[in-house]
């Protein structure tokens, strides 16, 4: 086995976020479902972007935010997602390109826009998410370069991705060439309503093709139908390597075989706005791990960048996280 060049490649939904704050008459105003992410068209999205307050603009995505807060622990990272070449296009892949992140993905000539998530913060930092995939859905097989996935440490999936038969085809090839080189596949489930849609495709994808797998109690509860975690932890050690459950406010659970590991949540002064906080919690955790830290370090790390990004508007750091975790 050669030696990794960079530590993650993730393969997500290119998404520029749009944000904006709102109250919970505006989301009953507007028939949006508090707290999730809902998937639109592009005229649904004109609507709402027309019905925004004034908004910040910032590259997002699952599992490009997680790119970004591995970049700001220095990490070395890849990024594979499909953009149209037009003006939010062209801003997504210079934000990457900026970051020192590697993308090879050809942009998109004609089709769907570039894909943008309309988000509604309240004032207790909940975000609700509107989502058009835009150019997204039309990533395939042939847009993963095999030799960027083949050099990275671990490829770390979005389980937003899933919802298009082509994505999960690039998945499964993704997975493949990772663990043909010898390499680790990390899946995030991303959202319970996510998994409801594709609870069968991602209980046999993390049996068969994933090693590490990250989600929130919720998307456990989901996953597997019930509200025991201890009897979820259990059948994640029995399906997985490592299995990394956030909780909230109470912190987070690693699961490696028989081990619990339980840690607290970072503490943090006040909570703004929850976008992002699982995409920097993996992000924290796969820095530890690529650097063979023990598992305790590495979900520390993760609380650490998860606290940093609720304690501020949007989904990326703003403070360097080597410093932000003492690692600097």
């Amino acid at each position: 086995m050669t030696e990794a060049t960079l530590d993650v490649v993730g393969i997500g939904n290119a998404i520029i976020d749009l944000l904006t704050h709102a109250d919970d008459k505006f989301l009953e105003r507007h028939q949006l479902a508090r707290g999730a992410m809902t998937l639109i068209d592009e005229a649904t999205a004109e609507r709402l972007y027309a019905a925004m307050g004034p908004v910040t603009r910032a590259s997002g995505g699952s599992a490009g935010n997680t790119i970004a807060g591995l970049g700001s622990l220095g990490a070395a990272c890849g990024y594979i997602g499909k953009l149209r070449d037009d003006e939010l296009g062209a801003a997504y892949r210079h934000d990457l390109l900026a970051a020192g992140v590697r993308f090879t993905t050809a942009m998109a000539t004609d089709g769907p826009a570039t894909a943008r998530c309309i988000i509604f913060v309240t004032s207790d930092g909940e975000r609700t998410m509107n989502t058009y995939l835009g150019a997204c859905v039309n990533l395939t097989a042939d847009d993963i370069d095999e030799a960027l996935v083949a050099s990275a440490k671990v490829t770390y999936l979005e389980g937003y991705l899933y919802d298009d038969p082509q994505a999960k085809a690039a998945f499964h090839r993704a997975a493949d060439i990772a663990h043909a080189a010898g390499r680790k596949v990390a899946l995030s489930l991303s959202d319970a309503f996510c998994v409801e849609r594709h609870r069968a495709d991602f209980l046999d994808l993390v049996q068969n093709r994933v090693d590490i797998l990250f989600a929130n109690e919720t998307e456990i509860a989901s996953l597997f139908e019930s509200n025991d975690l201890d009897s979820a932890f259990a059948k994640l050690a029995a399906m997985v390597e490592l299995a990394a459950v956030t909780l909230g406010s109470e912190g987070s659970v690693v699961v490696c075989g028989d081990e619990r590991i339980k840690s607290p949540a970072a503490r943090v002064e006040r909570v703004v706005d929850t976008t992002g906080a699982g995409d920097l919690y993996a992000a924290g955790f796969l820095y530890g791990l690529t650097r063979d830290q023990p598992l305790a370090e590495c979900a520390r790390i993760a609380g650490l960048a998860a606290a940093e990004v609720i304690s501020h508007f949007g989904a990326r750091p703003e403070t360097p996280l080597r410093e932000y975790a003492g690692l600097a």
